[in-house]
């Protein structure tokens, strides 16, 4: 193929990779790492980087590592410093190393730094490359020094005093409307929030949430500044939260993705379906303490998947709100009263005007008061349940010290299935005179 038809075929590539990144990576994700890696590898650094952050881990991990020496130190120098620390981490040590040995001793210690903190930290998640600058420095001074930086400015600098601890900030409109010879220190603001680089990443989100910045610094124990966090590695953490949190609640392991291999998707999904056969089980043995019930009445068994199916509902729906509280900061153990209270007005109410809509409906299918009572008084018993279930779960496990996310889901959906057969074939036991 000629130079032209090459030349061709890269711009292409370029606009797409610009225009369409995700459809890009969609591609990208069907081929093999290494000849993913030779089309990036004629593309620019800045639009490379950009692409490695759209591929998941593990195959941006593998497509990395299949770049040219030279790429892959032009991508160490230039990309995202977290992301190109979680790409390092999924390597092997010897490749890992090899990697490092391209670029300077100085970005090899920045990325040596930041993979000695914890996974989900917030030393993951700063960079490292960035200016700091003094109290007493000129707005002209500082200008001077970053028209010289090679890499990206924050939209807010960071002031230091003469011990390098972290003291006050400019915001960049501020500065761009300054005089020349004005100095720093009267631009300066105080600083809203800081991180220490080992707390959780929960926490980085929550700051850069309440107080809506575009950049979060990291300080040591001694307030001096180490490193800063930027509102994309926020949006991604942000967005790696959620993504956690709903599979986790499902029973299925945080760090698997959706082109992860089968048998690691079976490895972490196995367990929970395991454990979920077991309380089927035990829902099912609910059902079975009312054999008699059923076999003399068959309308109640056409009827149970309605009772519960909406405690099911009602269950997650309380869930929900009471995850998203306990995420957001909006609520604390402290006030579980508050919450299940809360939850449990909410199912009698919704329950109390199911329940009508319910009983109508199944009073002209079989034209039993009877059966209409029935449904109606479990409808109402079991959505009360179920909330105070969907409430109560992510705060136990919360009190408990563990992950309110880790499989509620499943544990939610034996109690609402537990409360809703009972209920509904308890009363019809107890009623079984008016059916």
């Amino acid at each position: 193929m000629s130079g032209k038809a090459n030349h061709a075929i890269d711009t292409l590539n370029r606009q797409f990779f610009i225009d369409h990144p995700s459809e890009a990576v969609e591609v990208l994700e069907l081929l093999d790492p290494n000849v993913s890696a030779k089309i990036l590898s004629c593309q620019q650094i800045y639009l490379v980087a950009n692409i490695l952050g759209f591929l998941s881990p593990d195959l941006a991990a593998s497509v990395f590592s299949n770049f040219s020496d030279d790429v892959s130190k032009a991508v160490l120098e230039n990309a995202n410093p977290s992301l190109m620390t979680e790409l390092l981490g999924k390597l092997e040590e010897t490749e890992r190393n090899r990697l490092l040995a391209l670029v300077d001793t100085g970005i090899q210690n920045d990325f040596k730094t930041l993979m000695s903190y914890p996974e989900d930290s917030a030393g993951r998640l700063m960079e490292t490359r960035f200016y700091v600058f003094r109290e007493n420095m000129s707005v002209r001074h500082c200008l001077r020094r970053l028209r010289k930086q090679t890499h990206r400015p924050s939209r807010t600098l960071y002031l230091v005093n003469g011990q390098n601890k972290l003291v006050s900030r400019v915001e960049m409109q501020d500065f761009a409307l300054a005089e020349p010879l004005q100095a720093l220190s009267e631009l300066a603001k105080p600083i809203k929030a800081f991180v220490n680089p080992t707390d959780p990443k929960e926490e980085v989100v929550e700051k850069m949430e309440i107080y809506k910045l575009s950049s979060l610094p990291v300080v040591d124990i001694h307030g001096g500044l180490i490193g800063v966090i930027r509102h994309d590695a926020f949006v991604k953490a942000a967005e790696e939260g959620a993504s956690v949190d709903i599979q986790t609640m499902f029973g299925v392991g945080k760090d698997e993705r959706a082109l992860s291999k089968p048998m690691f998707a079976v490895k972490k999904r196995l367990p929970w379906l395991e454990i979920n056969l077991l309380t089927a089980f035990l829902a099912a043995s609910v059902v079975g303490l009312f054999e008699a019930t059923i076999a003399k009445f068959t309308a109640l068994a056409v009827l149970l998947p309605v009772v519960a199916g909406q405690s099911g509902n009602t269950g997650a729906q309380a869930l929900a709100v009471t995850m998203r509280g306990l995420a957001l900061k909006e609520i604390s153990v402290r006030q579980w009263k508050a919450v299940v209270f809360k939850e449990m007005w909410v199912g009698f109410l919704n329950g109390v005007a199911v329940a009508l809509t319910t009983a109508l409906g199944v009073y002209f299918w079989s034209r039993s008061w009877g059966l209409s009572m029935v449904i109606g008084i479990s409808m109402v018993i079991s959505m009360v349940l179920a909330g105070l279930a969907g409430a109560s779960v992510p705060i136990i496990l919360t009190r408990l010290g563990q992950d309110p996310a880790t499989a509620s889901s499943i544990v939610l959906t034996t109690v609402t299935d537990v409360a809703g057969f009972f209920s509904f074939l308890g009363i019809a036991t107890m009623l079984s005179y008016l059916l």
